[in-house]
């Protein structure tokens, strides 16, 4: 009976071993594959910008911009970028595999050009899309624009100039479009509790809906960046008192209220990575600049996401548990 148990616990220790084996192996070939995507990207990026003399950081972004406001497959395509289909081929009947010479394509005043040499203009092709945009940004620079009037122009929003321009600037700062880690805005070795705390009523300036989630720590508390990106916004508002925003290349602004302080070199422009300090735990806001200790000292994290048409604010709660596992 007892042999019995002990072989049983021993094929059990053994079933967990491989399932834990299995599962890391699975991780690193999914990180492995993520890296190379990236690696691909930039290859696509530097090789177009050999060909249009658009510097790949700005390809790059304007791909970003694609891939963040329109829902693109991984596994179907490198790039994001999906150029208007009457604006590619002009007016021209495309037929269903959407496969024209790129002469037939100029002949209806489309802009689909030919970027891998192949002779057709295929708008749903990595290569021949990078390439239009590439030529597309590089003649209208030539025509005087800037790259905030061409973005602007191109997407019909000004709220996409501002953001492909931040997504430029994060690129070619860290020489990479492999940007994804996250970690937990306050350090591990310092107390704090939090729960999900959104939506709940709020009183001050009207009634609203708490758009975040609160983590009590003592005042002075550290809090760091949960992301590679730039500050895009630093200083007081009524309600956030002493705020940071950050936005990073995933399209998602970060939102960092009711601090103490900020840490010294953090300005609107300033990058920054995973785990750098950008201020402290305060009890600020609730009135004018100043106004201190209407409520214990937290921190009020927020996370809002641009859609290509407007910004709007999602519960951040899941996404700070996973955080704090990892």
């Amino acid at each position: 009976m007892i042999h019995s148990s002990i072989f049983k616990l021993l094929i059990t220790t053994i079933l967990i071993s491989i399932i834990i084996t299995t599962y890391n192996f699975e991780n690193l070939k999914a990180e492995e594959n993520e890296v190379s995507i990236h690696e691909e990207r930039v290859q696509l990026y530097k090789k177009t910008e050999a060909l249009t003399n658009v510097p790949w950081y700005i390809l790059a972004a304007v791909d970003q911009y694609e891939r963040n406001v329109n829902n693109v497959d991984d596994e179907e395509r490198i790039t994001g970028i999906q150029v208007p289909e009457d604006k590619w081929y002009g007016f021209l009947e495309f037929d269903s595999e959407r496969k024209h010479l790129e002469s037939t394509v100029q002949m209806f005043e489309g802009i689909g050009k030919d970027g891998n040499g192949n002779g057709y203009a295929e708008s749903n092709n990595d290569e021949d899309a990078l390439f239009t945009v590439g030529l597309y940004i590089y003649e209208e620079l030539g025509n005087g624009k800037t790259y905030d009037e061409i973005f602007e122009m191109f997407f019909g929003r000004e709220k996409a100039a501002s953001l492909i321009n931040q997504y430029a600037q994060i690129f070619k700062h860290f020489n990479t479009t492999d940007l994804h880690e996250r970690v937990f805005p306050i350090p591990k070795y310092h107390n704090y509790s939090y729960r999900s705390t959104w939506g709940a009523g709020r009183g001050y300036g009207g009634r609203r809906i708490h758009e975040g989630t609160d983590i009590f720590a003592s005042y002075g508390t550290p809090v760091r960046s949960v992301s590679y990106g730039i500050v895009e916004v630093k200083g007081w508002n009524r309600y956030g008192g002493w705020r940071v925003g950050i936005r990073d290349t995933q399209n998602i602004y970060h939102y960092y209220a009711h601090l103490n302080g900020f840490e010294d070199g953090i300005e609107e422009g300033t990058m920054v990575e995973p785990g750098d300090v950008i201020g402290y735990v305060g009890a600020s806001g609730y009135g004018p600049v100043g106004t201190s200790g209407k409520f214990p000292p937290h921190l009020h994290y927020g996370m809002y996401r641009d859609n290509g048409k407007y910004e709007w604010a999602f519960d951040p709660y899941q996404s700070l548990k996973r955080w704090e596992r990892n």
